[in-house]
């Protein structure tokens, strides 16, 4: 069996520089023109039937194996965040504003060094590898405008796989989970509408500011005293507007935030005990509300078959890495793909304490351990190459 582990760690400078590339040279949500540009090079390069502007920057390519079998779908993001940099590294981002702080360089080059990987492997394959080069998964909707771009046909997969660097856990560490892995995520927009007044006058209007601050505390206890405490559940308020001057209370008051779950039913629950508490409070105190939600994504959830074969390639290759039980309330738009093919997403420690990469997740900080590059490459090729296995 060809261990691709040990290929990837020769091709560790080719992945280094594709990411450090990424890395300087960050692109947003559906403007990874530099990015897709590349990867369709590289992938042109190996001689890959290539197809580009799928989801509008998104670039698939397929790879057909040596007989007939399976079609897998392996993903990999490309996009940045709207965050300014502080890392201070050799490769940090030109672009001011704008930077990888979640790791989407990482899995941009992790995904091409496993094509390379595999396409030097045609011969061992039967099916097909289908890759898919994501833009836009940071809310934006890129998972779901590829799929409306026809991503899951022509041909089908039969399964879809999906990794993401991790930095909530040390370098060597493997995270595998059957089942939920990631929740489904919402955002709630609410507008306290009052009657604005003189500050040294407030019993002559109806506080709208009153009435946010009694409403988001009444929030949290939805999680604490509504959900089963066996159940997960997420309720936060990130932004809240309202007023300009010192001496005025306003007539209009807004706040917004993000509600994270792994149940529809608890998902519903949320949703009504949120405008129950909203509209309730606001009456109460002589104000008018409006809720606004607005779906995100749906649950990443492993289909338990998969996932326990992924989990077999971890054993038989890195034994002592593996975690089972890594569940997060963060969320993911390849929840849309694997709605529909089913599929495993894990995770791939990337941390490091000692040299002061452990800043999580879409910080300003951000910077991983590069030895996960061929980690995750060695293993995504792997898993690939075993579901298709002649």
């Amino acid at each position: 069996m060809t261990d691709y582990l040990a290929e990837a760690e020769k091709l560790f400078e080719y992945s280094q520089s594709l990411r450090r590339d990424f890395h300087i040279h960050p692109e947003l949500g559906f403007q990874e023109v530099r990015t897709a540009g590349i990867v369709a090079r590289e992938l042109n390069e190996l001689g890959l039937e290539v197809s580009t502007g799928i989801g509008k920057t998104g670039v698939v390519a397929l790879l057909e194996g040596a007989k007939p079998g399976p079609v897998i779908l392996a993903r990999f993001d490309m996009d940045a965040l709207p965050i300014q940099e502080q890392t201070g590294t050799e490769y940090a981002s030109v672009t001011p504003g704008v930077m990888h702080a979640c790791g989407h360089d990482a899995h941009t080059a992790i995904g091409l060094t496993v094509a390379r990987l595999l396409n030097d492997h045609r011969a061992e394959l039967a099916g097909t590898v289908k890759l898919v080069f994501q833009p836009a998964e940071e809310g934006l909707g890129g998972a779901k405008s590829m799929v409306e771009d026809g991503v899951l046909i022509n041909p089908r997969p039969d399964l879809s796989l999906a990794l993401h660097v991790w930095n909530d856990q040390p370098f060597g560490w493997i995270g595998v989970t059957e089942g939920p892995a990631m929740s489904a995520s919402e955002v709630f927009q609410v507008k306290i509408h009052g009657k604005g007044a003189h500050g040294a006058s407030p019993h002559l209007g109806n506080d709208p500011l009153v009435a946010a601050a009694q409403i988001i505390i009444a929030l949290q206890t939805i999680v604490s005293r509504t959900v089963a405490p066996l159940d997960n559940a997420v309720i936060s308020v990130t932004k809240i507007h309202g007023g300009e001057a010192f001496n005025v209370i306003p007539s209009e008051v807004s706040f917004g935030g993000t509600m994270r779950t792994y149940r529809k039913e608890t998902r519903e629950l949320l949703l009504r005990r949120m405008r129950e508490m909203t509209v309730g409070i606001a009456t109460a105190l002589g104000c008018t509300a409006e809720i606004e939600t607005r779906p995100i994504t749906p649950v990443v959830s492993n289909d338990p078959e998969i996932a326990r074969r992924v989990r077999l390639v971890v054993n038989d290759l890195l034994p002592a890495s593996l975690d089972i039980n890594e569940r997060t309330m963060g969320s993911e738009d390849m929840a849309f793909m694997m709605d529909d093919i089913p599929g495993c997403y894990f995770f791939i420690g990337s941390a490091n304490d000692e040299l002061g990469l452990n800043a999580p997740h879409h910080n300003p900080f951000f910077d991983i351990d590069e030895r996960t590059l061929p980690r995750a490459a060695g293993l995504m090729a792997s898993v690939v190459a075993d579901f298709l296995k002649p």
